[in-house]
């Protein structure tokens, strides 16, 4: 049994006429015909009483109908199915995304997408870090990343979704916190919480940079694996730190966030970053709606940054 007698056997069990069927399923009668009788052959079973007045299903043809019926919706939603896919319109897409760095971004296109393009599935999953996600990317165990520049590798292609402005953070009864801002140097003797030096943090690795330009190293007090938990010891009273407007949250209680003047870079930037060469049509459906969900902010100000000159453009 193929597909042909099944649609041949359901064509005339609804028509009941071999010849309005043959003319449904354009084909001539006496092969629809011949196709009939093979198929009750092969099943052992009559599927039609015929008279030259008229053609009637038998006991045996009204059971086997709706199975019939069945499978070709099954063949027919199958087919669909791997249009949708040859098309993008479904699919599996796995998004990496590391803490603040997509805290906003990432509701906001997951929404998107599922208003879009509803057959297309994304896997969300969390890494501390995002030069771990940028890693999955490359190895091709994440399909897109949110991530920061500079994302530098070859075999990436990445675009800026938001802009983070680098800021202080000290406690909320620190001499400092009543302040309208900072630079780097008032927090020389200060004591910092860190993101630990070795996994891979831009954020940690640009503190690092701006304490060392302003004349210092960082004196950390104590390290913490993510931003959260860094706030946390900084509302603690543990030490100071450096992070981003996009950590701040909503509520703020305990912390004094002050913008930092006279530093460069004073801003990072948060990007989508995906394999350049990547065949995926639902990625390339995904990163269309990004486009719209998520457009890229006016960089024109940041022209002169080193993360933007990382990407070779504005």
């Amino acid at each position: 049994m193929d597909i042909k007698d099944l649609e041949a056997f359901v064509a005339v069990a609804e028509e009941l006429h071999f010849g309005r069927a043959a003319a449904r399923l354009r084909v001539s009668q006496p092969p629809l015909s011949l196709r009939i009788r093979q198929l009750e052959v092969d099943l052992g079973i009559a599927l039609f009483d015929r008279t030259t007045r008229s053609v009637t299903l038998t006991p045996g043809g009204a059971r086997l109908l709706p199975a019939a019926r069945q499978a070709l919706a099954q063949i027919s939603t199958t087919r669909q199915v791997a249009e949708s896919i040859r098309a993008g319109d479904s699919g599996l897409v796995r998004v990496g995304f590391a803490g603040a760095s997509s805290q906003r971004s990432l509701p906001i296109l997951s929404r998107a997408v599922r208003e879009a393009y509803p057959g297309i599935e994304l896997e969300l999953r969390s890494q501390t870090y995002v030069y771990t996600a940028l890693t999955m990317l490359v190895e091709g165990r994440l399909d897109l990343a949110f991530a920061r520049l500079p994302a530098r590798h070859e075999a990436l292609a990445s675009r800026v979704v938001e802009v983070e402005e680098i800021v202080a953070a000290v406690p909320d009864s620190h001499r400092l916190a009543d302040r309208g801002s900072l630079t780097m140097e008032d927090l020389a003797d200060e004591g910092f919480v860190s993101l630990p030096s070795d996994q891979g943090s831009i954020l940690q690795s640009t503190m690092v940079a701006l304490c060392i330009s302003a004349g210092f190293r960082p004196r950390v007090e104590q390290f913490a694996p993510d931003s959260a938990t860094v706030l946390a010891l900084v509302a603690a009273g543990v030490g100071v730190t450096v992070t981003l407007s996009s950590v701040i949250p909503s509520q703020t209680t305990g912390v004094a966030y002050l913008p930092l003047v006279g530093i460069e870079p004073s801003h990072m930037f948060a990007t989508l970053s995906w394999r350049a060469n990547d065949p995926s049509l639902a990625l390339r459906r995904v990163l269309e709606v990004a486009e719209v969900a998520l457009p890229t902010p006016d960089l024109e100000p940041f022209r002169n940054s080193p993360f933007i000159k990382s990407i070779g453009r504005v």
